[in-house]
């Protein structure tokens, strides 16, 4: 079975290398980007499976990438799960461009596992068995 691609952006590097090794841990392929412009462009170019988004970084806002990328051909169909350190009064606007979901950090590391399952139509089993 393939791997699934997850793309995570977000502009503190010590949480996407320590998010990266959960997630390759439980047999997932990430790659990253740190700004809004990186974010874009590895979503066109390695067409992810799903992409975990910070809100606040360098180059544009999370919610200005989620729309741009609702609005591509390419990128429109790919779940992205909001991962924010800010408030959660931001939920409503990061659902309405697009997101499926919306985490606080730090996030409990097996609720954003079971929303990445979910999102890719896996079961928690299957993914412990790899």
């Amino acid at each position: 079975m393939a791997e699934n691609k997850i793309l995570i952006v977000d502009d503190e590097m010590d949480f996407v290398r320590i998010l990266s090794a959960h997630l390759k841990a439980h047999g997932y392929s990430v790659v990253g980007a740190s700004d809004a412009v990186g974010a874009i462009a590895a979503a066109q170019k390695e067409r992810p499976d799903l992409i975990i988004l910070d809100v606040a970084m360098p180059g544009g806002d999370g919610l200005t990438v989620l729309k741009r990328l609702g609005a591509s051909d390419h990128t429109s169909l790919i779940p992205v799960i909001v991962l924010t350190g800010l408030a959660s009064t931001m939920r409503a606007e990061a659902i309405a461009a697009g997101a499926v979901e919306f985490y606080i950090k730090p996030v409990d590391i097996d609720i954003l596992l079971a929303c990445i399952h979910k999102q890719l139509g896996q079961t928690v089993e299957a993914s412990q068995r790899r």
